[in-house]
């Protein structure tokens, strides 16, 4: 079938986007699903900074490519083997596709999916397949290539979701709210009454504020380089908020929290926030980083302080979450009150827009754009 969709043929263009255009609207040919995959209408996806970086040019993919992996829509049809889902269903997609019986998967971390991370840097679905073409074959993102009216994705990459919950809203549990609020409750496991920090306050920051709140945290810092972040972060439940740029931050987070964070979440994908996170870091705390930083970008770690201070150090990906069960579960305390996921919807766009939202979203303004298809 012919889709609508928005194809990367280059990365590193000059900014302003809105004028060099990386991202074209093409015509392209979208194949139907093979075995254990689903086709999927697009209704709403999310502007992320991991799409941000592929255009960029600091996370390489493989081009050309149809960008785009935080979305909601419906199934249109099914491949063989797909019996629990049918035409109508609104699923979510999660950009990590889980095999469920490689190594990470059978012990519970299919974030660390070996065929799903495999797949994803070589642009594929979880199959090895890829089903996008134009004048030539066009590579998947992250197995899931949402800035498209269609895409055909694994059934591993969908989780079924309540049909009630908005388009624009479920859109932003498969990657800002799965990562973020995952980071906190599943890699952290934030316990009650804990002093927390968070550096670096886009659409996955929030969300890890959020789930801070709902996690019970007594003390809860936002940091970031935007007045304007900062404002909502406090609406939003911040206890306290200051510009990362103030020369006195750190000792600032040290003074309210009586001596640093028990954790401390980077969400800026910048080695200067993980190393701000990580002074800020009580002695036996625990700092964890969730922002996809440059592929060569190094972190200096005073080794003695690790060591003497038995501190850690962590990784956060798809926030160490289980799709079929976070995603549900998070929705669950959005419809409860627990998670004002809804809060961090800044504004809606079509698909012929894209360019101008990510030149809004470079340029730090606004939290979660979504296109509406």
């Amino acid at each position: 079938m012919k889709i609508r969709a928005a194809v990367l043929s280059a990365s590193g263009l000059p900014r302003p986007y809105v004028q060099s255009r990386p991202l074209a609207i093409e015509r392209v040919d979208l194949e139907p699903p093979g075995p254990g995959e689903v086709l999927v209408a697009v209704r709403a996806a999310g502007l992320c900074h991991s799409d941000l970086s592929v255009i960029d040019g600091n996370r390489p993919r493989p081009l050309p490519m149809v960008l785009g992996h935080e979305c909601a829509g419906t199934v249109e049809a099914v491949g063989e083997g797909v019996v629990d889902l049918r035409r109508g269903d609104h699923v979510v997609a999660a950009f990590v596709p889980s095999c469920r019986s490689c190594e990470p998967c059978l012990h519970g971390r299919p974030a660390l999916c070996e065929p799903g991370a495999a797949s994803n840097g070589a642009g594929t679905l979880l199959g090895g397949h890829r089903r996008l073409a134009a004048a030539t074959t066009l590579n998947h993102h992250l197995g899931v290539s949402a800035f498209a009216d269609h895409a055909t994705v694994s059934r591993r990459s969908l989780v079924r979701v309540d049909p009630a919950l908005p388009f624009e809203h479920a859109a932003l549990f498969g990657c800002a709210v799965v990562t973020g609020v995952g980071a906190v409750v599943n890699t952290a496991q934030v316990t009650p009454g804990a002093r927390v920090a968070v550096v670096g306050l886009g659409g996955v920051g929030l969300a890890a504020l959020l789930g801070a709140r709902a996690a019970g945290a007594e003390i809860r810092i936002a940091v970031d380089l935007s007045e304007d972040k900062l404002a909502l972060a406090r609406s939003l439940g911040a206890t306290h908020a200051w510009n990362a740029a103030d020369p006195d931050v750190a000792e600032r987070v040290r003074e309210a929290t009586r001596g640093g964070a028990d954790y401390a979440f980077e969400m800026a994908g910048a080695t200067a926030a993980l190393e701000l996170a990580y002074r800020i870091t009580r002695r036996g705390g625990m700092t964890v980083s969730a922002g996809l930083a440059h592929p060569k970008a190094v972190l200096p770690v005073p080794q003695l302080s690790l060591v003497a201070e038995e501190r850690t150090l962590r990784g956060s990906y798809l926030g160490s979450a289980d799709p079929e069960r976070d995603i549900p579960r998070f929705i669950d305390w959005f419809r409860q009150g627990r998670l004002p996921v809804d809060r961090l919807l800044t504004s809606t766009l079509t698909l012929d827009e894209i360019n101008a939202g990510f030149d809004r979203l470079a340029d730090g303004h606004g939290v979660r754009q979504v296109i509406r298809f």
